[in-house]
């Protein structure tokens, strides 16, 4: 009998040790508020459509205002565990989806950026971990601790470029952003670099000597026969293909230093997705070349860089992205310098290209123990389609303020203005034809005040 009750005490506390080397955490962030914007267009046919096709010399202003959601940080719900293997080993996981305070249809997102992020992984104490499944890009993670802003959703500023509160002001009704390129000069949705992509593979290693490296790689890849038929007509010969390859793959390298009060951080990261099936059209009086499926950049709007089903899947081509910068605590204030570059190259013509380049300066503080302030401004400089394409300079600024009630528990007010000037606002799409060489100009402006609880 003692034997058993001392079998029975000995199980209890082996479970009981167990289970307290295991943890789960829930945790989220609620953001509601209210969300307004103006934005305005120079020699833009005065409709209430707002598009390239519109585009007939008029200018157009266009004034949103409403109760939203997501305006300083996008809602969300977690869970993410740990589980201690022993030896300094140790297990994680992360599911984190986005969270929809006012959606129609449902809480939860159900676009490609409704997983924010799903992964798995190990942990070795010394070395550093590594994780498989959707996750966060080098460039991202080193963007949160080195934007002056917080990667809010508010517009303003150009390295983390978004804006906050209707959809129709930031999609493909507007601007034609969905199939002109050039056009993604001003009115961004999270364009200067990929957040997050699918089928990745990431490690981040412990800091050491006040070095901490990070890489990733990401790789969905089939290849299928193929099969090629041509069609010889008068002046044209068209090659259309099936199967073949169909590949998408990334990888990215990051560096972090700090040293007492200094941060710095360099980021590289590339994209390429090939899809050899199609149809390729050439012109044997011009050499001019029409390749469908047409080539499409991915990763705007948070959406993953990766896979057909995801809506920033890229298409036949190149994306380079690089991301430097540094801050500086004096104390009284935290100073931020920004740097970020990205061009996009279609595979299948090298002169098909659009880049896009900012930088930002800004500063972040607190007043009082419970007011935080931060103010920014940046620049940059679009240019697409090769040496002869369309160019555009940006510009942005942004203020904002938190009155924290709590760790848990702030108040905010934030504005953002950013500006596009001397841009074609309808050139040449990828695989379109004769640009409008009509030069626009673009300005608009984005404010919300909101409260927002984290758990």
């Amino acid at each position: 009998m003692k034997k058993s009750l001392l079998a029975v005490a000995a199980m209890g506390a082996f479970a009981s040790a167990a289970q307290a080397q295991s943890s789960v955490t829930v945790y989220g962030i609620l953001d509601v508020g209210y969300i307004g914007s103006t934005s305005r267009a120079a020699n833009n046919a005065a409709t209430n459509t707002f598009t390239s096709a519109t585009n007939a010399g008029g200018a157009f202003t266009q004034n949103n205002g409403g109760f939203g959601d997501s305006a300083q940080s996008t809602s969300r719900l977690g869970f993410k565990g740990t589980e201690d293997l022993g030896g300094g080993t140790s297990a994680f996981f992360t599911i984190e989806t986005s969270v929809a305070p006012n959606g129609a249809t449902g809480v939860f997102g159900a676009t490609g950026t409704g997983n924010r992020q799903t992964f798995v992984g190990l942990k070795k104490n010394g070395i550093g971990s590594g994780a498989i499944g959707t996750q966060y890009t080098t460039i991202h993670t080193s963007m949160a601790v080195t934007d002056p802003g917080n990667q809010n959703n508010v517009m303003g500023n150009l390295i983390y470029d978004k804006w906050a509160g209707f959809t129709s002001a930031q999609t493909g009704a507007t601007y034609d952003l969905g199939t002109s390129l050039q056009n993604n000069a001003g009115n961004q949705n999270n364009i200067s670099y990929t957040v997050r992509s699918g089928n990745m593979l990431r490690f981040d290693g412990d800091n050491f000597a006040g070095f901490t490296p990070k890489a990733f790689y990401v790789a969905t890849n089939n290849t299928n026969t193929q099969g090629t038929a041509i069609t010889n007509a008068a002046g044209t010969q068209t090659v259309a293909i099936t199967g073949g390859v169909n590949n998408n793959t990334g990888w990215g390298l990051g560096l972090d230093y700090t040293w007492q009060k200094l941060l710095v951080t360099a980021n590289y990261q590339t994209f390429k997705q090939q899809t050899a099936a199609g149809t390729y059209a050439s012109s044997r009086l011009t050499g001019l070349q029409t390749v469908t499926p047409a080539a499409v950049p991915g990763g705007f709007g948070g959406a993953s860089q990766t896979g057909a089903a995801n809506a920033g899947g890229a298409s036949n081509g190149n994306d380079v992205q690089q991301y430097y910068a540094g801050t500086y605590d004096f104390g009284i204030l935290k100073a931020y310098a920004q740097y970020i570059n990205r061009k996009w190259t279609d595979i299948n013509l090298s002169t098909n290209y659009w880049s896009r380049s900012a930088q930002q300066v800004g500063v972040r503080s607190f007043i009082t123990p419970t007011i935080e302030t931060w103010a920014s401004g940046s620049t940059g400089r679009m240019n697409a389609v090769g040496s002869g394409g369309p160019t555009a300079n940006l510009m942005g600024w942004q203020l904002g303020s938190n009155y924290w009630l709590s760790k848990r528990t702030n108040l905010y007010a934030i504005y953002g203005m950013q500006s596009t000037s001397n841009a074609n606002l309808a050139a040449i799409p990828l695989g379109g034809t004769q640009p409008i060489t009509n030069p626009s100009s673009y300005s608009a402006s984005n404010y919300a005040v909101g409260v927002r609880h984290t758990f």
